[in-house]
């Protein structure tokens, strides 16, 4: 369900011009035969006009170097300056988020002198959107109307599970061949044959959300070819995945509640009251009459949770989201929810692409339960205090309870061997909660944190605050980082509140959903 704001480079023009590399093996050794270099053609939009795109031959099974090849998709803007910084690598998140619009847009939002000095590179992760193969488990695995998340009953418990083993054995069918070896250590293995392949001896990263456990990673098994690295939003790599999940709940709950206050404080514009308490049971009610007579025969209560979940992401929904719920509770009108469901929540083809790698990353990367009844009681325990999104959590991460693959084990990313990393983290971001930053941040020795003092935005870096967009330009310009005493080596304050869609000051900033459409949700 990672819906796009932005269209990728078209597939045909993403494939032109493959060349094959074979990277180096995890222990940092080199390359066994040379490389050729990309070639890049034109694949410029609107936005975008000086887009290139090319693609990459790697080994399925970097064990294999001259086994089975799969592709990659690789995006570029080329640096313009004199002075040239080298390939800055730029990734979304996901796991199963494209990155090949993200190069256009990171070129475009950094300060143009520093853009210009280099080459922001773009890839789609293997299994990714215009990469070969890309995986689709199961199309339309998220149409509507699917059971209710909460299950109430054995009877709904059983649908959903009905639901997720056909998904794990639909990729098992499909995919078997595939399946073991897309995980996050290949997918970093295949970052090291980019940088072989661009001729560089380092890279330059910048990754969001998931984008950070891949930098991260890759630091840990190729310490001496990273120059510099900018994680945003970052993953709790001791929580990988299962625990991770759990801790996302809460935080989604909080954010949530978050939402229902900022309804309370604009009752002129949406009448749902003052308290927001009771608005949220308000929220709760709509949730439980959508179970028994979905909207429009659309939206049902796991597509209301669909629906809302992005809210957690990024508060520049907030108004399109309390206009649909004001309408559906005062006006019994359910058209608005409806079209809110179809821009933030709906499936789509490239939203099942990015599902399957998602499980499949997830899946593969490390353990996750294997009996049910322990997921059970755990989300249970959860729910009693987060009800707002454990369960659709759950059936979302389902899949791996059945996985057809062996788990690998967590990466301990614990670093002393790299320059200053710069980590940027929300203290209210409901993705990636931030405790996961702190525990990042004292595990890469000489990192520097900077924290968006009560943000709650996912993905904060190039979304239009200007106090933390001025630490990424001085970082990106010559390596400076900020020292300070405490946890967090320097604070920036949130940006605003939105306005409800009334007021004259109401349009979310372009760049910020821009940013968000690009990363996704799920991250």
């Amino acid at each position: 369900m990672k819906k796009r704001a932005a269209a990728l480079c078209g597939a045909a023009a993403v494939l032109a011009g493959m060349v094959t590399a074979v990277p180096a093996d995890a222990s940092g050794g080199s390359a066994s035969a040379p490389v050729a270099k990309p070639a890049w053609k034109k694949c410029a939009t609107s936005d975008y006009p000086t887009l290139q795109c090319a693609s990459l031959k790697v080994p399925l099974d970097h064990r294999e170097p001259n086994g089975r090849k799969i592709t990659l998709a690789l995006s570029r803007v080329p640096h313009t300056a004199k002075k040239y910084q080298g390939p800055l690598l730029v990734n979304p998140g996901g796991p199963g988020g494209s990155g090949l619009t993200l190069a256009g847009f990171v070129a475009s939002s950094l300060p143009k002198k520093v853009a210009a000095q280099y080459d922001v590179i773009g890839f789609d992760p293997r299994g990714v959107g215009a990469s070969r193969p890309a995986l689709d488990c199961e199309p339309d695995h998220f149409s509507p109307v699917r059971p209710d998340s909460l299950p109430t009953s054995p009877k709904i418990e059983q649908a959903n599970l009905k639901r997720v083993k056909s998904f794990a054995r639909a990729c098992a069918t499909k995919y078997a061949d595939v399946l073991p070896h897309i995980h996050t250590i290949s997918a970093v293995k295949d970052m090291d044959a980019i940088r072989t392949a661009l001729g560089a001896k380092k890279i330059n990263y910048f990754g969001y959300s998931y984008g950070t456990y891949l930098g991260a990673v890759y630091a840990k098994l190729f310490p001496n070819r990273v120059r510099r690295a900018v994680l945003d939003s970052v993953v709790d790599p001791t929580g990988v995945w299962y625990e991770d999940n759990l801790q996302q709940d809460q935080a989604f709950d909080d954010r949530h509640r978050a939402l229902m206050a900022w309804i309370a404080k604009n009752n002129k514009t949406y009448r749902l009251g003052t308290d927001p308490e009771k608005i949220e049971a308000k929220w709760y009610a709509m949730r439980s009459a959508l179970a028994k007579k979905p909207a429009d025969g659309t939206v049902g209560a796991s597509e209301l949770e669909d629906t809302f979940m992005p809210g957690g992401y990024y508060n520049g929904y907030w108004p399109y989201l309390a206009e649909a719920f004001a309408a559906f509770v005062n006006k019994k009108n359910d058209d608005p929810l409806v079209e809110v469901y179809e821009n933030f929540g709906a499936g789509d083809a490239a939203g099942d692409n990015g599902y399957s790698v998602y499980a499949s990353v997830q899946c593969r990367d490390a353990r996750w339960p294997r009996d049910w009844d322990e997921w059970r009681d755990d989300n249970r325990a959860v729910h009693e205090k987060a009800p707002f999104m454990t369960w659709n959590n759950a059936w979302y991460n389902a899949p791996c309870a059945f996985w057809p693959t062996k788990s690998l084990k967590p990466v301990d990313i614990t670093n002393t061997a790299l320059p200053p990393v710069l980590i940027f983290q929300a203290t209210d971001d409901a993705a990636t909660p931030y405790e996961g930053a702190v525990v990042t941040h004292h595990l890469l020795r000489g990192s520097s944190l900077v924290v968006e003092q009560g943000g709650g935005n996912h993905g904060i870096t190039l979304g239009d605050n200007t106090c933390l967009d001025r630490h990424l330009a001085a970082y990106l310009t010559d390596g400076t980082v900020p020292r300070g005493g405490g946890e967090a080596d320097a604070v920036c304050e949130k940006l605003p509140d939105p306005k409800p869609l009334s007021t004259k000051s109401a349009s979310p900033s372009s760049r910020g959903s821009t940013l968000h459409g690009l990363l996704g949700f799920r991250g």
